[in-house]
């Protein structure tokens, strides 16, 4: 299949400011792209690039006064098949993991695994390890938390979403994430574009999704604690500890969203 997808960003700055983008497609994804997905300034700015430590790929740029529109319309070729479930997939002893995964067990910005430790073995140490555990976890945050965009707020833990029982999607992953590490299974947090494809439309304005990746039997596996079941069209765009790593948008001065569209639509 083929699947559409970009935005339109427009940023008012009461003076030149300089910001770092994280929103392409990410390079595991690239030969995937069937248009390009530049990013596109109005007015027309000098774009520098860099992969950050996570391998990540972001631009930056300076801002002038006043409005700065960021645009980007690119075709994705995706196999239209639903994330994969492998029910008896192991989870590895922490003396066996590779190193470059012990990352993930750490707490960070917005997993604050010394605060859920004791909640997350109260929960979930009864139940067998591996894939079985972390589906229990994406099930207790999917039934624990009411998803809604009032309740999203910039500087949100997992600890205070466990506590309100609310957020949007990153709080849903942010929570699974941060008890998976608890129970000694590195997770990654993701970010990137997942539509209404093979499921109801939602009546909900398109946004940006937030998932996660837990590492189990050599590899990492996708999973979503928001919409808890497989889908269909998921589109990365960036991998971090968490939600403080892989901002659409990093701004080094006062600025103000003027205008937010994020679209993400199959091609017949």
């Amino acid at each position: 299949m083929k699947i559409r997808v970009g935005y339109e960003l427009v940023y008012e700055c009461p003076q030149p400011t300089p910001m770092v983008l994280m929103l392409n497609v990410h390079y595991s994804r690239v030969s995937d792209l069937i248009a390009p997905d530049h990013i596109v300034t109005d007015p027309a700015l000098p774009i520098a690039a860099y992969r950050d430590s996570f391998g990540n790929w972001c631009s930056r740029i300076v801002a002038p006064a006043g409005l700065t529109r960021i645009t980007s319309d690119a075709i994705v070729r995706d196999t239209g098949l639903a994330d994969p479930v492998v029910a008896d997939a192991r989870q590895t002893p922490i003396q066996d993991l590779p190193v470059e995964t012990l990352l993930y067990l750490l707490g960070s910005r917005y997993c604050e695994t010394e605060l859920l430790m004791p909640v997350a073995w109260s929960l979930f140490g009864g139940t067998p390890m591996g894939w079985p555990r972390v589906q229990a976890i994406c099930d207790f945050v999917h039934g624990h938390l009411t998803f809604g965009y009032p309740h999203a707020r910039a500087t949100k833990t997992a600890h205070e979403a466990y506590r309100e029982r609310n957020g949007v999607c990153r709080d849903f992953a942010h929570l699974a994430v941060t008890l998976c590490r608890c129970m000694n299974i590195p997770a990654r947090y993701c970010t990137g574009y997942l539509g209404d494809i093979g499921v109801p439309v939602v009546d909900l304005p398109m946004d940006f999704s937030g998932w996660f990746e837990a590492f189990l039997d050599g590899r990492w596996y996708t999973f979503d604690a928001r919409h808890n079941v497989p889908r269909i069209g998921r589109i990365l765009m960036a991998r971090g500890r968490d939600a403080a790593d892989v901002a659409i948008a990093t701004s080094f001065g006062v600025n103000r969203l003027a205008s937010f569209k994020v679209w993400t639509d199959e091609i017949a």
